[in-house]
């Protein structure tokens, strides 16, 4: 159950992986449990962080999908608005009065605007739930956009390799070698170059490790991909690339 949300209190419902996420900004903990109750009648729930105007407001962006404010103290009012004009999500507010209605209007136009009055609590879980999973699914958008440029540059990468590596492996095994040669002959060296050259030849064998890792990896895919049939080639490199 929640508790009375007071003037310094920070409460969180803690949302479940993927959920949409409400902050609501109030300095009446009232208008806070009467919104969070009648969510409740929803069939979809998002999870909400109640704050007070009197917290710091360093919002970060990635901890809601939209906000609702009202019943601020009038000296915060500019105070709250910008913070939330900063980060870029939608809000709503719920003004008490005509003249409050007004001022959000002309200092903060992109702001969604609703005066309390009869049904308001309906009217405002309509419009705030269509505004929430509509950000929350564009958040969802941009993520998968990442995820699929970040694959994208992994399988760039991973072609690259593929076309260089029997060039690379050829540079690697005329040093292994020549090393080897050079360390078969006894006191032709100075102990000190000795162990240059050791070091080389110890390395060298450190890089062709890596290269038999490399094709080994490239044999794996080849199995997965031939097992997951069609379509299956970006869940093999996602599964390589954990």
């Amino acid at each position: 159950m929640m508790q009375p949300l007071n003037s310094r209190t920070l409460q969180i419902r803690t949302a479940a992986a993927g959920q949409p996420m409400v902050l609501i900004i109030s300095d009446d903990p009232e208008f806070s449990r009467a919104i969070t109750a009648r969510w409740q009648a929803e069939r979809a729930l998002p999870s909400f962080t109640l704050v007070s105007s009197g917290i710091s407001l360093a919002f970060d962006p990635g901890s809601f999908h939209a906000a609702i404010v009202g019943h601020v103290q009038p000296s915060s009012l500019s105070v709250v608005m910008e913070a939330l004009n900063g980060v870029g999500k939608r809000v709503l507010f719920v003004a008490e009065n005509a003249a409050t209605l007004a001022t959000v209007r002309e200092r903060w136009p992109g702001t969604l605007l609703l005066k309390e009055q009869d049904n308001w609590l309906d009217t405002l879980v309509l419009v705030a739930a269509e505004a929430l999973y509509r950000a929350f699914a564009e958040d969802c958008a941009r993520q998968a956009e990442q995820a699929k440029a970040t694959l994208e540059r992994h399988a760039t990468l991973g072609r690259y390799m593929l076309e260089m590596r029997h060039g690379f492996n050829n540079a690697l095994t005329s040093v292994l070698g020549n090393s080897e040669l050079l360390l078969l002959e006894p006191g032709t060296l100075s102990a000190s170059a000795r162990s240059q050259i050791e070091t080389i030849r110890n390395m060298a064998l450190r890089m062709h490790e890596v290269l038999q890792r490399f094709s080994s990896l490239e044999k794996e895919l080849n199995v997965l991909e031939t097992s997951a049939g069609p379509n299956s080639q970006g869940r093999a490199l996602a599964a390589a690339v954990q």
